[in-house]
């Protein structure tokens, strides 16, 4: 058997991380294709350092640009090189363009098509992702689905029960995997002057927020809100899109702490040792979850209602006072939530049931 591992972004690098060290682990024939959809390879290499993974074999360096255009460059690409290594199987994982340009390149040369992190839904077609996440259910021969909601979202959606494999997510592997090397590599709190359980942690990078006005105007004002009321460093790595949005927007962000982009494994540190999370980010719902440590999530909906239903992630928006009441609410609720995301061997899953 031979595995193509197709990934283009960040959080696809972390998520596949532990599949792509069960495949070395195991000896498999495989290779990874990166397509450079938010930074170079280059760019990016030092990720695959810092969590000491194997190099890409092939990377097609597309960069940011339209959606249709990005996802035709991919999709171009991965089939040439898809076509020169025939492998038995693509993995693919997530929601991004590269995600839906690996899965179509792979079906329409015949070539069987496993989607890590199936049947997620925020029923909500302005975003992107989801257009993505549904078109590469509904092109994918195995489907690798994290929780039993997600399988029943497959199957009310028409998709054979035979193809659909509940798994757990790989972010619980990651996690647990990568927690390790952080812990040995970063020391970030030094660097930032910050105490564990004595800050919070906060990110926003969707488009459907950092490119609207008024909603990443509310958005930091929540954020000013909730570091006014505890009276502690609110850290926020932002993107340098999102910080050049904030410019073009004129929006004030006193009392934040704004800092550079944080590699992962620094991120990750801070994440498992803030007292709490705002985000906008999917990953970050699901990590904050198996930290234990409470999220409030500022978008409208949520593709992870798992992490509501045990207690550990409310959704927010971005109306400040909204902002400020979840805050208060998550930072006085009771932990211990059960994480339902699996026990940390959903890469182990996915490799045996492609062996079998």
């Amino acid at each position: 058997m031979k595995i193509s591992i197709i990934l283009g972004t960040r959080p696809e690098i972390v998520k596949f991380s532990p599949v792509i060290r069960e495949c070395e682990r195991l000896g498999l024939n495989y290779f990874i294709l990166h397509t450079g959809q938010h930074y170079s390879y280059s760019m990016d290499r030092v990720f695959f350092e810092q969590l000491e993974l194997p190099s890409a074999k092939y990377n097609l360096d597309v960069g940011s640009g339209l959606h249709g255009k990005q996802t035709a460059t991919m999709l171009a690409g991965i089939e040439e090189i898809l076509m020169r290594e025939s492998p038995d199987i693509v993995l693919v994982e997530g929601d991004t363009n590269t995600v839906l340009a690996g899965a179509l390149a792979a079906t329409k040369l015949g070539i069987k098509v496993g989607h890590v992190e199936a049947g997620l839904r925020s029923y909500d077609r302005r975003m992107p992702e989801e257009t993505n996440r549904v078109l590469t259910d509904h092109c994918s021969d195995y489907l690798f689905a994290p929780t039993a909601k997600s399988k029943e979202i497959l199957i009310h959606e028409g998709i054979p029960e035979k193809q659909i494999f509940v798994v757990g997510n790989t972010a619980v592997d990651a996690v647990y995997q990568n927690l390790e090397i952080a812990k040995s590599k970063t020391q970030i709190l030094t660097d930032l002057d910050i105490s564990e359980g004595k800050f919070m942690l906060a990110t926003s990078h969707r488009q459907e927020n950092v490119d609207n006005k008024d909603r990443f105007t509310c958005l930091i004002k929540g954020l000013q809100l909730v570091q006014s009321e505890f009276k502690v460093p609110l850290i926020y790595p932002i993107h340098p899109r999102a910080r050049k949005q904030l410019e073009l927007f004129g929006i004030n962000t006193d009392g934040l702490t704004l800092v550079d982009p944080l590699d992962y494994l620094s991120f990750l540190n801070l994440e498992s040792k803030a007292i709490l999370v705002l985000s906008d980010s999917g990953g970050v719902q699901e990590e904050t979850c198996v930290f234990g440590v409470p999220c409030v999530t500022l978008r409208d909906n949520t593709e992870r209602p798992e992490t509501i239903e045990v207690g550990s992630n409310m959704l927010a928006g971005t109306n400040p006072d909204r902002i400020l009441q979840a805050a208060k609410q998550m930072i006085n609720s009771k932990r211990g939530w059960v994480n339902p995301f699996g026990d940390g061997e959903t890469a182990q899953k996915i490799i045996n049931i492609l062996i079998k």
